[in-house]
């Protein structure tokens, strides 16, 4: 007789083996039609699953995360189920839920076309129609190898083959159709419903591995309702009009080449908007008692064998061996050069806090199927910082540095910030006992904060735990930006120390903080949320004077130089195009203002102002106009 703990601690006492759907059919008929998945003690199960023993239950409906993620799983399978059943022969892989959705990788010679996306989408919603239930199988495990083999499916007899011996294999039918699947699934293909939508395909290797075959990946989203499906489709449609690589080649920022994947080749343009970024993040810093320092791109192995880097992250460093059998890495991170400079002198406690700062840039190796613009790149630069400090002087300086994080985003015109707090990974340094005080410590400084945090279980860095500062942007998408990190392991690990109070020598503390991250990235994210139109401080290019003839050169080009004198960037156009072709040119540009230039400017000394965006036309005196953009022209600042 089971007895079921319910959410609200009340208890339902079952004579008999139950279900959860009968579970949840015994609190009300309509949680039950409403329900998808079931918990047993925090473990996700079908709702067919058979209670045995007490224990505490939750019922997820589709409006919870765990409901809406079971339906992208299921979605995931149709959608195989689908591309089989149309295109015989064809192989499936692997089907994982994702953000917003799920993907789908196919072994197919011919490749999926836009005509097929829109087959395979009725044909799914024709198995919603058809509502075929849902069943969970267990099969020994040479059983399931024999069985996919004999089926033609090598992918899922691999799969099944990295399974360790003796253990069950669950299987999913859907129907007559089958998958490799541990589960948890709606009760039949009827409760996906036919909110989804097949999005795009792309190339992927098995497994990740460029060694590996080239397969060909469905990606779909799917949704509880048609409004939720219809507000994500508008928000896709907004953010390709936003993308950043389109984006960035429309307004001359930047551009990447083949002969170095992942790296940038800044424009004059895109590096106006990296300087000036460094520039505010400079003074905010100095403002807050940093201290600027730069430190070797390339160090020794021994240095990065000493600090942990070479055993958890050496397959994503560059290495290089010089002639002499020395063996160089260039740097990923910047944190034990920073306490190479820490290292340098006798420190005392009275140097504690101490600030260290670098725009250091680092190089990490991404495969290169995950390059993605700007946002994902292998060379980039971090606004890296490291704090020394006592242990009493912690929750202090993380409150120091969230408070300057918010400030900062909230300039650059992210007021929506999200906390995550992660702690110890399952590969990490460092014992126990000192992951629990760096622990307690930084949660300490989270709860401080007074701000909404969630929490990331097991995310946490290898040396210690961490704050991440996630973003939402202006179509309601999450960037993952900054972050704060409580190491008690890197500084014993290379020597670090000062002298206490009582004489005693002592490892102090290491923050490990980034305000942008990567400065590359974030600037793929400004642009996105911006859509290019930056706010004026921020533009590369700010003015552009058009005369609207000839004749009107001169003074064009006269009050060109009187808005550089003032620090606003601007040209003069002088290209033989008429002006209509002109302001369409500079507007793709995302130029803020553009400055016309005729007779009536020239015998009032004005210009004619047409902002982006806008067909009005205003007209200033040009020493108004000045004084005007000077002010707007000035960093945010705290001094």
């Amino acid at each position: 007789m089971p007895i079921i703990t319910l959410p609200d601690g009340n208890n339902l006492e079952f004579s008999k083996k139950v279900t959860g759907l009968e579970v949840a059919e015994k609190i009300s008929k309509s949680l039950a039609k409403q329900a998808m998945v079931i918990s047993i003690d925090g473990e996700l199960k079908d709702l067919d699953f058979l209670i045995e023993k007490n224990c505490s239950i939750k019922i997820f409906t589709s409006k919870n995360p765990e409901g809406l993620e079971t339906i992208r799983h299921d979605t995931a399978h149709i959608l195989a189920m689908a591309v089989q059943e149309l295109f015989p022969g064809t192989q499936v892989t692997i089907g994982p839920v994702i953000e917003n959705g799920f993907y789908y990788d196919f072994a197919r010679k011919e490749p999926f076309t836009e005509e097929d996306l829109k087959n395979i989408e009725d044909k799914m919603k024709q198995i919603v129609d058809r509502d075929e239930k849902t069943k969970r199988e267990v099969w020994d495990r040479e059983k399931a190898i024999k069985h996919f083999k004999k089926k033609g499916e090598i992918y899922k007899a691999e799969l099944i083959e990295n399974i360790p011996k003796g253990e069950d294999v669950s299987i999913y039918f859907h129907g007559k159709w089958h998958d490799l699947c541990r589960g948890p699934h709606l009760s039949s293909t009827g409760k996906i419903g036919k909110y989804f939508k097949l999005t795009k395909v792309s190339g992927a290797y098995w497994r990740g591995d460029s060694k590996n075959e080239m397969l060909q990946r469905i990606y779909g989203t799917s949704w509880a309702n048609q409004k939720d499906l219809d507000d994500y489709l508008k928000r896709i449609e907004e953010a390709e009009k936003r993308d950043h690589r389109k984006l960035g080649k429309e307004m001359d920022l930047f551009h990447f080449r083949e002969e170095s994947p992942g790296s940038v080749f800044w424009h004059e343009k895109g590096w106006a908007i990296f300087q000036k970024l460094i520039n505010y993040m400079r003074a905010r810093q100095d403002a807050a008692g940093y201290k600027e320092v730069n430190t070797p791109e390339v160090l020794d192995r021994l240095l990065w064998e000493k600090s942990g880097h070479w055993e958890k992250y050496g397959e994503n460093m560059y290495t290089s061996e010089t002639p002499d059998e020395k063996v160089f890495a260039i740097k990923p991170m910047n944190c034990p050069g920073h306490i190479q400079v820490f290292n340098q002198g006798l420190k005392s406690y009275r140097d504690l806090p101490l600030r260290i700062t670098e725009f250091g840039k680092v190089h990490r190796y991404e495969p290169s199927g995950a390059l993605h613009g700007l946002l994902r790149v292998r060379a980039f630069t971090q606004d890296d910082a490291h704090i020394f400090c006592s242990e009493d002087q912690i929750t202090s300086e993380c409150l120091n540095v969230t408070n300057l994080i918010l400030d900062i985003y909230k300039d650059l015109g992210f007021e929506n910030v999200i906390l995550k707090y992660a702690d110890r990974p399952e590969i990490r340094v460092g014992d126990d006992l000192v992951w629990d005080k760096a622990e307690a410590s930084l949660l300490e400084a989270v709860k401080a904060s007074k701000l909404e945090y969630s929490v990331n279980k097991g995310e946490g860095a290898f040396y210690g735990p961490k704050i991440e500062f996630v973003l939402r942007d202006a179509i309601g998408r999450d960037w993952q930006c900054g972050t704060l990190q409580v190491d008690l392991n890197l500084p014993g690990r290379l020597e670090a120390s000062y002298v206490d109070k009582d004489g005693s020598k002592k490892v102090p503390v290491m923050l490990h903080r980034a305000l942008f991250g990567s400065l590359e990235r974030f600037i793929g994210i400004l642009i996105e949320h911006y859509a290019g139109k930056f706010p004026f401080w921020i533009s590369p290019l700010q003015t552009v004077v058009i005369p609207i003839s000839e004749e009107f050169e001169d003074y064009a080009i006269k009050v060109c130089d009187q808005i550089k004198d003032a620090g606003i960037s601007s040209i003069v156009d002088l290209k033989n195009h008429n002006l209509n072709y002109k302001i369409r040119d500079h507007s793709l540009a995302k130029i803020p203002l553009l400055l016309i230039c005729g007779k009536k400017e020239v015998d009032s000394n004005s210009v004619t102002i047409r902002r982006l965006d806008s067909n009005k036309q205003e007209n200033m005196e040009l020493n108004l106009f000045l004084k005007k953009f000077s002010a707007l022209n000035k960093a945010p600042s705290k001094n």
